[in-house]
């Protein structure tokens, strides 16, 4: 293979190289070569460090021109190209060349690029984020049996012995970006479910979850397991808590279990829904206070005048027929308008 990098040369040599460099990937294509050896034939190629990086795995290969692994860190990169599966980015390639690029360095790249992603979908599953629904349906799904269940997991990549965590998303953004960003450098799927975005993953980064996203987080118990758990976490979010953990919910994931006319049929959640149509801005307020349980904690979060939360609340009170300042009329007040909530699914 190394013979078809020779010097360029004849009356057009940017045709002609170009010419040389396509059938020179075009026959690595056909060898089937894997990752390593494409970055080694790379190097050899363009006469200097060659590099790929997976952004799923973070893995990163780099090859000297004599084909032995490049030392050191890694120098500038003198030409990149993105690395795209489905239309997805899935990593980089690029070339360390001292001084300036080479004028075929960009077609060089463009082929390495194209072949370094047929290697990667030949060699192991896709490390794109988006998945099969139909395999995420089936790995989640607490109608299927365990063989059917383990099988789609491995098909979607995930190891045998690593335990899966799933997210339920509602978002606008794109849901391969949240799952990019929900476990950077480590594999996840993810796949749209009716009006719900899952996510499956082997460890999750709360703190990376963009503003304006609402995720449920199941524990990773068995993905239909988790599932379930993520569905009903979902369930629970708001605009001040967009992201919730199954665990974090203890006795009050019971509420969820109930059927609509249990709750909208109890006194406490009848009261919290005529509050809402009558002055839905008080809402905010007794929200506002159950988090905190202070009045003036409340006001600060609410950037009021303590006196104006106190007036609201003693109207939501009067509303409901409990007393919101005592601690059992508060505890009342959160699970009615927790229940009233979760009508709204």
């Amino acid at each position: 293979m190394e013979a078809l990098a020779v010097r360029l040369s004849g009356p057009d040599p940017y045709v002609d190289g170009a010419i040389r460099i396509i059938a020179f990937y075009d026959t690595l294509a056909r060898r089937r070569v894997d990752l390593p050896a494409l970055a080694r034939s790379s190097a050899g190629l363009a006469e200097c460090v060659a590099g790929i990086r997976l952004h799923g795995t973070g893995r990163t290969i780099r090859v000297a021109a004599d084909g032995a692994p490049a030392p050191g860190p890694t120098a500038p990169a003198s030409t990149t190209a993105p690395l795209t599966l489905d239309e997805e980015e899935i990593g980089t390639v690029w070339l360390e060349r001292p001084g300036p690029p080479g004028p075929l360095d960009e077609v060089l790249l463009d082929r390495f690029a194209i072949t370094a992603a047929a290697a990667v979908e030949r060699y192991g599953p896709a490390r794109t984020t988006t998945a099969d629904p139909a395999l995420v349906e089936l790995a989640i799904s607490p109608d299927a049996d365990e063989a059917a269940g383990a099988r789609a997991l491995r098909l979607l990549g995930f190891p045998a012995d690593l335990p899966v965590r799933v997210v339920a998303v509602r978002a606008r953004l794109p849901l391969d970006r949240i799952g990019s960003l929900l476990c950077p450098g480590r594999l996840v799927k993810a796949a749209s479910l009716g009006d719900v975005g899952v996510v499956l993953a082997t460890t999750v980064d709360i703190a990376r979850i963009p503003a304006g996203v609402r995720a449920g987080i199941g524990a990773a118990d068995g993905p239909a397991r988790s599932w379930e758990q993520a569905r009903t976490a979902l369930r629970f979010t708001t605009a001040r808590r967009p992201v919730v953990h199954h665990d974090e919910l203890g006795a009050s994931a019971l509420l969820a279990r109930l059927s609509p006319d249990v709750l909208r049929g109890n006194a406490d959640v009848a009261g919290i829904a005529r509050v809402a149509v009558a002055h839905p801005e008080d809402l905010e307020t007794l929200d506002a206070y159950c988090a905190t349980g202070s009045l003036r904690r409340a006001a600060d979060l609410l950037h009021l005048h303590h006196s104006s939360v106190a007036r609201r609340l003693d109207q939501i009170g009067k509303a409901l027929g409990i007393d919101i300042t005592e601690p059992a009329g508060l505890i009342r007040a959160s699970l009615a308008l927790t229940a009233w909530r979760l009508l709204d699914d």
